[in-house]
């Protein structure tokens, strides 16, 4: 009779240490990148006292940054392009609103051209993004 016989029989229990360890270094990890991963198109709004519109639909948005390009959304388009792609995304909506974000900093010409493009494309209805006011400053200055 041999004593200890089992110990050759092979273990099949899985070893959930490592996995535990390896999930808690990735979780710490994302947790540290996700507020670096902000997407979006960096737009320096005008502020303005007028109260905020309630909004139940996900709109058409236009961007207008400081160097002069152009977003839908947060892809970018090339000025030509402009009018075709409003176009095309607003043909099966029944929602023909539009948003307009311009840099504060960004000539007051070249808000009206983009502006008169978007309306060039069968826009009806287009509504102007600003940041509220704070109260303290004066309304022109």
């Amino acid at each position: 009779m041999t004593a200890g016989g089992d110990r050759d029989r092979l273990i099949s229990e899985i070893n959930v240490t490592p996995f535990v360890d390896v999930m808690l270094v990735l979780l710490i990890i994302f947790m540290a990148t996700a507020p670096m991963m902000v997407q979006g198109v960096n737009v320096s709004l005008p502020e303005a006292t007028a109260k905020p519109l309630v909004s139940k639909n996900d709109h058409l948005l236009i961007s207008l940054d400081k160097g002069g390009n152009i977003y839908i959304n947060n892809y970018k388009v090339a000025p030509e392009q402009l009018q075709i792609k409003i176009k095309k995304i607003l043909e099966g909506r029944a929602d023909q609103e539009v948003y307009l974000r311009a840099d504060k900093n960004i000539s007051y010409g070249a808000v009206v051209e983009l502006m008169s493009e978007i309306k060039e494309a069968g826009v009806e209805k287009l509504g102007m993004v600003t940041e509220p006011a704070e109260s303290n400053k004066s309304r022109i200055k």
